[in-house]
């Protein structure tokens, strides 16, 4: 739970210095985001250790650079 807290804390969610919980909807979304990019790169760090397991070509498979380019659109 501690990287959802330091998420909430950078998108603006958690303001600590006053005590207080933001919740907006531009706080939400772009706290949305930060966990759909942290899932994402999980991701594609188990498919990069897929491929470097079996030994598979990364030019030919490479599913970790896709997952990634998602979060680009």
């Amino acid at each position: 739970m501690n990287g959802l807290k330091e998420m909430a804390r950078e998108a603006g969610l958690l303001d600590e210095t006053n005590g207080w919980d933001v919740w907006f909807p531009d706080n939400l979304e772009a706290f949305a985001k930060l966990v759909a990019a942290k899932e994402r790169e999980a991701c594609a760090k188990l498919c990069d250790k897929e491929i470097e397991d079996w030994g598979w070509d990364a030019n030919v498979v490479n599913v970790g650079s896709a997952i990634r380019e998602r979060g680009a659109v």
